[in-house]
């Protein structure tokens, strides 16, 4: 039987791709793997709705999650994103409090919650991993708190650009270092950015024209966007914490590269 009952045909993983997981003891991470499958979603499937308990913990493998609250008039409201390598799900705890729906067609790792909190406490790796990716996701919501006080979308967009080249360091093909620049990958459609950021489609679109018409990017394609002037968009944005972040990331390539 699956975990998750609205997926797709389930599948063995491997997971020692994923950095969070790869430092778990050998007779662990066999048990590990022995009670996880891929479940395969397609895109505005949900994963997880708002309040549910599942009997499971997931890492994305590959594709994007967004967490969605509804409001008290009906409206949705994306509050965040889940990429590869993010884990989710609930241990030891309360059910979750935002639906998961996948935003593209997506991959999700799965592991029966029993056999997880078993190994979380055998585990001080494990249990480090999880930690850290708790910590991560306060730091994100930190993050998207500074983002979306801007009162201009130009700037909660200059930041949410900024954070998909921190957020995306380690992965090759969603940023890319391009001499002085960097090339992004938009994990999201324009509505559902829009969603993200608190405004309409209309000015979003308008927002990335603008940013264009300064000389702080490049729009390659809808969803590809090359990063001229990390500092111009930090300024835009309002947090240079952000822009150091992202400096640290185009030096850091650019040296593996010489290498």
């Amino acid at each position: 039987m699956s975990v998750i009952p609205n997926g797709g045909p389930a599948t063995a993983c491997g997971l020692r791709r994923f950095p969070k997981l790869s430092q778990i003891a050998g007779d662990l991470m066999d048990d590990l793997e022995a009670s996880c499958h891929i479940q395969h979603f397609s895109a505005g499937q949900v994963v997880v709705e708002a309040g549910d308990a599942p009997d499971f913990v997931a890492c994305v493998q590959s594709g994007y999650l967004r967490l969605q609250k509804t409001l008290a008039d009906g409206r949705r409201h994306i509050v965040g994103l889940l990429v590869e390598g993010d884990l989710f799900g609930r241990v030891f705890d309360a059910p979750i409090q935002f639906t998961i729906e996948a935003a593209t067609d997506a991959e999700v790792c799965c592991f029966q919650r029993r056999t997880f909190e078993d190994i979380l406490l055998r585990s001080p790796e494990l249990e480090r991993s999880l930690m850290l990716n708790i910590l991560s996701e306060l730091d994100r919501a930190r993050d998207w708190m500074t983002i979306l006080s801007c009162h201009k979308i130009t700037g909660r967009l200059a930041g949410f650009l900024l954070i998909l080249c921190s957020r995306f360091r380690a992965v090759d093909h969603v940023v890319r270092v391009d001499g002085e620049c960097l090339d992004v990958l938009v994990p999201i459609s324009r509505p559902d950015l829009a969603h993200l950021l608190g405004t309409r489609r209309e000015s979003v679109s308008r927002a990335f024209h603008a940013l264009e018409d300064e000389g702080m990017i490049d729009i390659l394609r809808p969803d590809l966007i090359r990063v001229r002037d990390v500092e111009g968009l930090a300024a835009e944005a309002g947090d240079e914490e952000l822009a150091g972040r992202v400096a640290l990331l185009q030096s850091t390539r650019n040296l593996s590269r010489k290498a």
